[in-house]
């Protein structure tokens, strides 16, 4: 699920209730999701860069908290007791103090252009998971093609004898000592992962 980033338009505004924004977002409409980005991205901007950060940052805290609104929707655990606003509002910004964190930038004095909520800790083990896949995703990138290819494969529960045909494997035994071997490896890179080991030690 991606953030369409448009260019600002002259044309007016779409406007949206609440009821259509959330089942825009459970939906992936595209529209929802401009709507979104215009109407509320410039006071997430505005909180990130008074706040010790950059445009990017400001897009990318932005992306993240709509993906995990995203997945509360889908997987229906989303109470929303305050307004939309407010509620993107605090999940952009307990994503961002949580990238202070990491960068070790301390604010003493958060400066708030919003109202905004105190979130559960259902959220907090979301973001953390979040984190985690975005962890597993970096490293997963860096391994072989062939490795790659051979832990999807595995993942997918192809047959063994689909996925030695399929990588021009003529063993058994050899495709299982490469499986095993492509995890190791992937298994060791994240290990090995400064951020991995901040979040091992919060959770």
């Amino acid at each position: 699920m991606g953030l369409p980033f448009y260019q600002e338009q002259d044309q007016q505004l779409v406007h949206y209730t609440v009821e259509a924004i959330i089942e825009g977002l459970r939906t992936s409409d595209n529209n929802v999701l401009e709507f979104v980005y215009k109407k509320y991205f410039p006071i997430v901007r505005f909180f990130v860069i008074k706040n010790s950060g950059t445009d990017e940052d400001a897009k990318d805290v932005f992306q993240e908290s709509v993906i995990l609104i995203y997945k509360r929707l889908k997987d229906e655990s989303l109470d929303l007791t305050c307004s939309f606003k407010t509620y993107l509002y605090s999940v952009c910004r307990i994503q961002w103090l949580r990238q202070l964190e990491k960068k070790k930038v301390r604010n003493e004095v958060v400066t708030d252009n919003q109202v905004f909520v105190h979130l559960d800790e259902d959220f907090e083990g979301l973001a953390a998971q979040q984190e985690q896949y975005r962890i597993y995703q970096k490293h997963f990138q860096l391994l072989h093609k062939d490795c790659q290819e051979i832990l999807q494969l595995f993942l997918k529960k192809v047959p063994l004898k689909e996925i030695a045909l399929k990588m021009n494997i003529k063993s058994d035994k050899y495709l299982k000592k490469r499986k095993y071997s492509c995890k190791e490896a992937l298994v060791k890179r994240i290990q090995n992962d400064p951020e991995y080991k901040r979040l091992r030690n919060e959770y």
